[in-house]
């Protein structure tokens, strides 16, 4: 059953660039996942700032292992010091 991740970050709009190029280096480490699908960034027209990351995965244990992985975390702790709150993520599935 495939998943799809939510994840929504905000930073101040003048630090949009800096979370956009890290996000990037995130996606190209996530595209050579197991069982990454695909991912789309939006950004909100009534929150400047603020991000939403969708990425499609065939499970929910592959999304998992990546969840975990060294190189995900290792773009988090550059990420998480960008944010103006925590980030929120949502794992959902279509009924």
């Amino acid at each position: 059953m495939t998943v799809k991740i939510i994840t929504e970050r905000s930073v101040k709009p003048e630090r949009q660039g800096e979370l956009a190029l890290l996000l990037r280096q995130l996606r190209i480490r996530a595209i050579q996942q197991p069982g990454y699908i695909s991912g789309e960034t939006l950004f909100s027209v009534d929150k400047p700032g603020t991000q939403f990351v969708i990425s499609t995965w065939n499970s929910l244990a592959e999304w998992r292992a990546w969840e975990s992985h060294p190189d995900r975390l290792e773009i988090l702790k550059k990420i998480e010091p960008l944010l103006t709150h925590a980030q929120k993520i949502a794992v959902c599935t279509e009924s």
